[in-house]
C-alpha cells in the first residue's frame, strides 16, 4: 500500500489540522496557509501576528492534547461551487478576524481548477465547561474519523518557509510535527531523532576535520580539510580501480561552457531554475557554470567517427558541478551548491544495451557492498504522461523503460515503479539506501537515454556500413562524493570502516624519550599495504598526558591507537587500543599487522 493511501497518512493529516486548531485558539490573528502530511510527519505553514519561539511548541502540544480528548468528529463538507466555498471561508474559517485573515485560503481556492469539487473538513465539540470548539479548513483530505484517534504525537521544530516556495513572497512560520499509531512507534522515532542529532554530518564533519563552511566563501560551498580530502581520495581511488577493470576511460571536462551546449541538450529550459547567472566574454559569448557533465561527454564521443567495433564507449569523470539551491534548501554537503559527481556515460548499440546496463548495476552493487550499505531497495522512475517536462518521442521512452525493467528481471532484481521520477531525457533506476537509523537515502542512479543521442545527432557506422544511433547510459554509483560522504558519516556516526578511515592508526609515545621509537614504528607501518594502499599512520607526540591523547583520538574515531613506553620498546611490542574493543594489551609488530588482515 502506498503511504498516501495508508491510515498513518490520514492520521498525520488530521494531526496537522489539530495543530492548526490549537494555534488559532492560542494565537488570535494567526493566518493559516497549508498543512500537509509528509514522509515522517506533518507541518503547517502559518503567518503568525508575532514571532513564535521553539519553547512555545510545548504550549501548542498541550492545547492539541486537550482538543484531541474532546473526541471531535472530523466531517467532510462539500460545497456547490467556488462562490459558495468563498462564502464559507470568509464566514467560518476566519475566527472572527475578518477577510484579511483568509488571505492564503482564498489564494488556494483560486488555484482550484473550475469544475473540481471543493471540500472543507470540520471538527467541532463542546468541552466540560460548555464552550464550543470549532475548526473548519479548506482541504481535500483524507482524514481520520475523530480527533480522539490522534493520541501519539510530538511537535518537533520551527522553520521559515516562503509562501508557495517563492522567495518573492512573505516568509511564513512552518511548524513541524509527527504522529504515529502507537506510543512505541513514536518513542522509537524520537529516539532515532536524538541519535540522528549525534550523527549530524555537519557537526561530525567539523569535529573529525573533514570539511568546513565559511560565509566568506558562500552558502553550500564546502572547504575540504586534510582528513576529508584523504577520504575523498580513498573513495575515488577505489571506484577508479573498479572502473578500469570494467573498461572505463577517464576524461576531464571544463567548469564552464557556452550556453549553446546546454541549449542543444535541453538543460537550459528544463534546468533553468538551477543554473547560476550567465556570464558574457568580450566577444559576447554567453557562458554558464557546468550543472552536469553529460553534454561534455557527448561532445567527446562526437569528436570522431565511430564504428560498431568501437562500442561500447565508456567515459568516466569525477566532475565538479554547480547548481543553484536556495539557501533554505542547502543542507551541509548532502545538498550543496558545488559537488563532485562520480559520473560516467556509456555509448552502446541496441544489442549491447541490456548487458551494459546489467554491468552498471553490478558495479553499483559492488560499490555499496564495499561501503557497507547492504540494505537498499530499487526504484524505477518512469515518465509521467500528464507532465510536459520531458523531451523525446514516446517510442523512445517505451524502449528505454522496457530495457531497464527487462534487465532487472533478467538478474532477479526486484523493483518498484515510480511514475514521474524519470530524468527529463529518460527513465532511470535509483537505489534507495536504508541507513543505520532506518532512514531512506536516494543515492546511486542509472539512466537509459535515447533522446540526447538524437538531439546531438550521434552516430556510429554499423556492420552494414550504414550510420546508426547509439544509446546512452548515464550512471553515478555514489550519486556525488559529497552526498555519499555525508551519508556514510551519519550511517557510521563518524566511525568509518578501517579501509575508509582518514587516519587508520595513531602512535602515542608516553614521553618525549619515546618519540623517536614512535616515528620509527609509524614509518614501518606506512610501508604495510592494506587493501592495495599504504596504511595511513600518524604520531601524536604532543606534550599532553597519555590519558588526554587517548580521549582525543577516541573522539576522532581513529580505529587503532598504539601506545609506546619503556616496557614496550624493551620488549619490541606496542600496547594496542581498538576503537570498539578498548585495550587489547601488548602485541608484536607482526601480530598487529596480522590483525589488520593484511
Amino acid at each position: 500500500m502506498k503511504y498516501e493511501e495508508s491510515y498513518l497518512y490520514k492520521l498525520r493529516h488530521s494531526a496537522a489540522h489539530l495543530m492548526a486548531q490549537a494555534v488559532t485558539e492560542l494565537y488570535p490573528g494567526a493566518r493559516l496557509s497549508i498543512g500537509p502530511p509528509i514522509e515522517n510527519g506533518f507541518y503547517y505553514d502559518i503567518d503568525f501576528p508575532s514571532p513564535v519561539k521553539e519553547e512555545e511548541l510545548e504550549k501548542i502540544e498541550q492545547k492539541m492534547s486537550e482538543l484531541a480528548k474532546l473526541n471531535q468528529p472530523i466531517v467532510c463538507r462539500a460545497v456547490a461551487d467556488k462562490d459558495a466555498a468563498k462564502a464559507v471561508i470568509l464566514k467560518e474559517t476566519t475566527n472572527g478576524q475578518g477577510p484579511e485573515n483568509a488571505l492564503y485560503k482564498l489564494e488556494l481556492l483560486d488555484a482550484i481548477p473550475p469544475g473540481d469539487q471543493v471540500t472543507f473538513y470540520e471538527q467541532r465539540a463542546k468541552d466540560g465547561n460548555g464552550q464550543e470548539h470549532v475548526f473548519i479548513d479548506l482541504c481535500r483530505g483524507p482524514h481520520v474519523e475523530n480527533t480522539g484517534e490522534i493520541q501519539h504525537f510530538k511537535l518537533l521544530s520551527i522553520a521559515g518557509a516562503y509562501w508557495r516556495g517563492d522567495v518573492r513572497n512573505k516568509q511564513l512560520t512552518r511548524l513541524y510535527g509527527t504522529a504515529f499509531e502507537s506510543k512505541e512507534e513514536l518513542d522509537a522515532y524520537l529516539h532515532n531523532l536524538e541519535e540522528a542529532k549525534k550523527r549530524d554530518h555537519r557537526v561530525l564533519g567539523r569535529e573529525l576535520g573533514l570539511f568546513m563552511f565559511s560565509h566568506r566563501v558562500g552558502t553550500g560551498l564546502a572547504l575540504w580539510l586534510p582528513n576529508g580530502a584523504i577520504l575523498r581520495h580513498v573513495m575515488t581511488d577505489f571506484l577508479q580501480k573498479e572502473q578500469v577493470k570494467r573498461g572505463y576511460q577517464p576524461v576531464v571536462t571544463p567548469q564552464l561552457a557556452s550556453i549553446r551546449l546546454y541549449e542543444k541538450s535541453g538543460h537550459i529550459i528544463t534546468f533553468k531554475d538551477k543554473l547560476f547567472p550567465f556570464m558574457e566574454d568580450e566577444e559576447k559569448e554567453t557562458y554558464i557554470l557546468k550543472p552536469m557533465n553529460c553534454p561534455f561527454h557527448i561532445e567527446i564521443y562526437q569528436s570522431q567517427l565511430r564504428s560498431y567495433r568501437d562500442l561500447p564507449v565508456r567515459y568516466a569523470e569525477f566532475g565538479t558541478v554547480h547548481r543553484y539551491e536556495q539557501s533554505g534548501e542547502v543542507t551541509g554537503i548532502l545538498r550543496a551548491r558545488g559537488f563532485t559527481q562520480d559520473d560516467a556515460h556509456l555509448f552502446v548499440t541496441p544489442e549491447q544495451l541490456q548487458d551494459e546496463f546489467i554491468g552498471v548495476v553490478e558495479l553499483t552493487k559492488v560499490v555499496l557492498q564495499k561501503l557497507g550499505l547492504n540494505d537498499y531497495r530499487v526504484r524505477v522512475g518512469t515518465k509521467d504522461p500528464a507532465s510536459d517536462k520531458y523531451i523525446g518521442h514516446d517510442e523512445n521512452w517505451q524502449a528505454a523503460t522496457r530495457a531497464i525493467t527487462q534487465a532487472c528481471e533478467s538478474i532477479g532484481l526486484e523493483y518498484e515503479v515510480s511514475p514521474g521520477d524519470a530524468a527529463f531525457y529518460g527513465p532511470k533506476l535509483d537505489l534507495i539506501i536504508k541507513d543505520a537509523l532506518g532512514r531512506d537515502w536516494q543515492m546511486g542512479t542509472v539512466q537509459v537515454d535515447y533522446n540526447l543521442p538524437e538531439r546531438f545527432d550521434l552516430e556510429y557506422i554499423g556492420e552494414d556500413s550504414k550510420p546508426h544511433r547509439p544509446i546512452m547510459i548515464h550512471r553515478a554509483p555514489f550519486g556525488s562524493l559529497e552526498r555519499m560522504i555525508g551519508l556514510l558519516t551519519e550511517h557510521y556516526a563518524g566511525a568509518f570502516p578501517f579501509w575508509l578511515a582518514p587516519v587508520q592508526v595513531v602512535v602515542l609515545p608516553i614521553a618525549d624519550r619515546h618519540a623517536e621509537a614512535a616515528q620509527e614504528l609509524a614509518s614501518r607501518l606506512r610501508d604495510v599495504i592494506h587493501d592495495s594502499r599504504n596504511l595511513r599512520v600518524e604520531v601524536d607526540d604532543r606534550r599532553e598526558t597519555l590519558g588526554k591523547k587517548i580521549r582525543e583520538n577516541q573522539r576522532l574515531k581513529v580505529p587503532y591507537m598504539l601506545v609506546l613506553g619503556d616496557r614496550d620498546i624493551e620488549a619490541g611490542t606496542m600496547s594496542v587500543r581498538d576503537r570498539e574493543e578498548g585495550d587489547l594489551g601488548p602485541m608484536s609488530f607482526e601480530d598487529f599487522v596480522k590483525r589488520l588482515n593484511v
